[in-house]
């Protein structure tokens, strides 16, 4: 969100936005009042325009397109998705068949797929494995689009590292830190509520495995909602405990709603539950620090 305000700040608007930047409603609807355009295919943007890459990051392909249309480019690729990138790349040239585990048609699993397409097959979890085959047992390596459940990864791990026991594992863990810190957090919470509320949007594949990770926790009933405006009152009926959690784009606003929502239903006592320090930064895109370093030198020398 960040990224394309600063863009929106530095270049004018309108700024074109490939997908959404992040998937959250909020957000993109506050972006495009601010003169953001979100748009499906490179081709939509017309030549001359800046065009942003999201989060969930881009084939090298469409880079190609962005060039033919002669569009200046800001690449907002998350670092946690661009490293998953560089690894698909590195085993490809070594050779492996690359196993990436995630969703079909997810923006990130289209985006990492297309660094190596004769290489990658995508694993869409436990019940793909049997259908998996490959070249050679002995260079097979699993990579995982970032914001999945970590349950669910280790579970479709173990079924790949049983029909492929030399199955190498990626050099770190490659969930993203957001999600794996909030689906720690709801298990400890989820099993001490009767009722878990995550706000976020139906599209973010973190936000969705956080209601599921809730409910596998032990939550009797667990909810996605995009705004405090979509709870339903008769999911308070017979709760005494009621947690709360986000997806990990949302912003803080939204969750500040619900906490006052709630409060004016009777549930005002707030126990934090907190499962890490959450201290990592993400600096803007290359690009955009570029302009606005050379700004700010022609500022200093017309003073």
């Amino acid at each position: 969100m960040i990224a394309v305000e600063k863009a929106l700040e530095q270049y004018g608007a309108p700024v074109y936005v490939r997908h959404e930047i992040v998937h959250n409603k909020y957000v993109v609807q506050t972006l495009q009042k601010k003169g953001a355009i979100f748009v499906e295919k490179t081709e939509e943007v017309p030549p001359g325009n800046i065009v942003m890459f999201s989060a969930h990051g881009v084939a090298p392909t469409v880079h190609e397109e962005a060039a033919r249309g002669r569009l200046a480019t800001i690449d907002a690729t998350c670092p946690l998705v661009t490293k998953v990138h560089k690894e698909a790349i590195r085993y490809a040239k070594e050779d492996f068949d690359i196993l990436l585990i995630g969703h079909e048609g997810h923006e990130e699993v289209i985006g990492t797929s297309g660094e190596a397409p004769d290489h990658i097959q995508l694993v869409d979890g436990p019940a793909d494995v049997a259908k998996v085959e490959v070249r050679d047992e002995s260079k097979v390596v699993w990579l995982s689009q970032t914001t999945l459940s970590v349950d669910e990864t280790m579970e479709t791990v173990d079924a790949l590292k049983e029909k492929f026991p030399l199955l190498v594992s990626p050099p770190s863990d490659d969930i993203c830190y957001a999600t794996q810190n909030r689906q720690v957090a709801v298990k400890q919470m989820g099993k001490d509520s009767d009722l878990v509320i995550v706000v976020g949007s139906k599209n973010s594949s973190n936000s969705i495995r956080l209601v599921e990770v809730a409910k596998d926790a032990g939550a009797k009933a667990a909810h996605l909602v995009d705004f405090a405006t979509e709870i339903d009152e008769a999911w308070l009926e017979g709760v005494t405990t009621v947690g709360l959690t986000s997806g990990a784009s949302v912003p803080e606003v939204l969750v500040e709603e619900v906490l006052a929502w709630l409060a004016e239903r009777g549930y005002a006592d707030v126990e934090l539950v907190k499962t890490a320090e959450e201290s990592i930064t993400f600096s803007l895109p290359k690009e955009l620090r570029r302009d606005l370093r050379a700004e700010a030198a022609e500022l200093v020398a017309d003073q």
